[in-house]
């Protein structure tokens, strides 16, 4: 069952006066609609959503990040807390889909925006609700470089430990230097042939 999003909206509005919050509008075939929360009253809002016994939204089941390089071409709004930095330089986005088991509701969806994509990327961990954030807090940290305050083991999960970039951002370059593609093939070869020359044969 889909949540009522304006209640819940407004039930926050209530019970957390303090929280920044926006509903955001999804013009999409779905009709999926959000709420943006600041970062510094996520861990309360994703609380509050647990605990409450007729929410009971108990079950994170997804979290995932977004780029967003250029802020026009998304359609969320600004919340009044954040200020203009965001709409100069862009910023990163993470996910959150929450679900009541015993209710059987969801998704509900929550997002969190950092104020930049260079300093100013720290969202907080939510692992203390949702122990399920762990690891794709983490896949998150590594794939898109949100710095998640408060995690328990924040570390790359998928690239290693010495890699440098976030492969899933969208300015993201692709290195020439395969050196673990053992059959490098198509334009992976392409590029392997450009950066390594064939050496002349005497």
């Amino acid at each position: 069952m889909t949540p009522d999003l304006p209640a819940i909206f407004t039930r926050l509005r209530a019970e957390l006066p303090a929280a920044t919050l926006a509903h955001l509008r999804n013009p999409g075939p779905s009709g999926q609609d959000s709420l943006l929360v600041a970062p510094a009253c996520l861990v309360a809002v994703c609380q509050f959503l647990h605990d409450s016994a007729d929410l009971d939204f108990d079950l994170l089941s997804n979290v995932t990040g977004v780029d967003w390089p250029d802020p026009a071409l998304t359609d969320a709004v600004a919340l009044p807390a954040e200020g203009s930095a965001a709409a100069v330089g862009g910023f990163l986005e993470v996910v959150y889909h929450l679900y009541s088991t015993s209710r059987r509701v969801g998704p509900l969806v929550l997002r969190a925006r950092s104020v930049d994509r260079a300093e100013q990327v720290h969202i907080p961990s939510v692992v203390a609700v949702y122990r399920s954030a762990e690891y794709q807090e983490r896949e998150i940290f590594d794939l898109f470089g949100v710095k998640f305050t408060g995690h328990p083991d924040l570390r790359r999960i998928l690239m290693w430990d010495e890699f440098l970039d976030h492969p899933m951002r969208k300015d993201y370059l692709a290195p020439d230097d395969y050196q673990y593609e053992p059959t490098p093939h198509d334009a992976v070869l392409e590029k392997a042939k450009q950066h390594y020359p064939a050496t002349s044969e005497s």
